[in-house]
């Protein structure tokens, strides 16, 4: 995995062999943070990463000036190999919870203005994403919600759905708080 853009531009991140993962892509991670740079001044803003792998979002936004960043994942090794990342970068900022992350959404006590989600394609309760964010106080009025999943999975009918990207096989679904 390589940071696209910002300060950090063109490092590497190369997760151990024996991490299970499926990382955003690079072409798809650039088509979101294309539409990203046109709504978000990311030094400006807070930014939630759920089910955050080897942290590519979350070392993507950091790159690009954002310094608050948490990033939760439930593997402890994964989250482990975050940290180590983000000191090897000497990165501010940004802190790694291991947690689940329904468990962190039910006691998450502060709202941020970007939440991305990358859950696991085969989670089972992976059309419920968007329900356990909504239903946290992580969101507020003007928070961008986005969720990483396959085609399989259609958030078209959610209450806060407001578009779909695709890059190759990567599906984004954006969800907004409908005023």
């Amino acid at each position: 995995m390589r940071i696209i853009s910002g300060e950090l531009r063109g490092r590497v991140v190369n997760a151990p062999k024996n991490f299970d993962l499926r990382p955003t892509t690079d072409m798809a991670k650039e088509g979101l943070f294309n539409v990203l740079n046109n709504e978000f001044d990311f030094s400006e803003i807070s930014v939630l990463d759920l089910f955050s792998g080897i942290g590519s979002i979350s070392l993507e936004c950091v790159s690009r000036g954002c310094t608050d960043v948490v990033s939760v994942e439930m593997n402890a090794k994964h989250a482990a190999f975050i940290k180590q990342t983000a000191a090897s970068f000497k990165i501010k900022g940004m802190k790694v919870l291991n947690s689940e992350v329904r468990d962190f959404l039910r006691i998450a006590n502060r709202e941020f203005d970007l939440i991305f989600a990358d859950p696991p394609y085969s989670l089972p309760w992976i059309s419920e994403v968007p329900n356990f964010i909504y239903a946290s106080k992580a969101v507020n009025s003007d928070t961008l919600v986005i969720v990483e999943h396959p085609a399989e999975v259609d958030f078209s009918q959610h209450p806060n759905f407001a578009r779909l990207c695709k890059y190759g096989k990567v599906h984004f679904s954006f969800f907004r708080t409908q005023k």
